[in-house]
């Protein structure tokens, strides 16, 4: 998806849409591939686990709801890109607790 939304707003989308499309690409990839490390990284860590998901699904709505206003004029939707922000920063928190319990300093 957030090729596809990427490749659009570089070749197809007006200079209106084009920053929002551009953005929530940008942060969609970043967490898909958060998403990926995650799914690698996780072993028997719920943490890791629940990053990944949350990596996943705040991007999905970041991106989803940025797309909808910019495509759609759904301007209802700037209501919730900020949820998909904060699944994004849960992800990054969680994935921040799992790394310092797993040190080997906390061991």
């Amino acid at each position: 998806m957030a090729v596809a939304v990427g490749a659009f707003a570089a070749h197809g989308a007006g200079p209106g849409v084009k920053t929002l499309l551009t953005t929530g690409a940008q942060y969609q990839m970043v967490h898909a591939v958060l998403a990926i490390v995650c799914a690698i990284w996780a072993g028997h860590s719920s943490l890791v686990r629940l990053a990944g998901w949350l990596a996943c699904l705040g991007g999905m709505v970041f991106c989803l709801s940025l797309s909808l206003i910019a495509l759609l004029s759904l301007s209802a939707m700037g209501m919730v890109a900020p949820i998909g922000g904060l699944l994004m920063i849960a992800a990054w928190l969680s994935l921040a607790v799992a790394a310092v319990r797993n040190s080997p300093a906390s061991a």
